[in-house]
């Protein structure tokens, strides 16, 4: 589970460095820029999750850092743009191409 959780991360990392990259040399596109948006919104629910998992039912108690992180996880697939508004983005940015 950690190293799923691990290369997750790590890959959400370097799509966001990607953009950023492209962002500073004035390539930003739309597309990948929804793409990074999606995977890390859905890593970091993935790695909550999973961490909630571990921890087993004291992961629920109120106060411990892990159902902190779980609950604030569902907010980032929500705000700025849902899991769904994304891929739809995406989608069209495929079909224009």
């Amino acid at each position: 589970m950690l190293a799923e959780m691990a290369t997750r991360t790590e890959a959400a990392r370097w799509l966001t460095y990607y953009d950023v990259t492209r962002a500073d040399r004035n390539q930003a596109a739309l597309e990948t820029v929804s793409m990074a948006k999606l995977f890390a919104s859905e890593t970091l629910a993935f790695v909550a999750n999973t961490a909630m998992q571990i921890q087993g039912g004291s992961g629920y108690l109120t106060g411990n850092t892990v159902g902190r992180f779980y609950r604030d996880a569902r907010v980032t697939r929500i705000y700025e743009g849902t899991s769904e508004i994304q891929r739809l983005i995406i989608g069209r940015e495929i079909l224009r191409r």
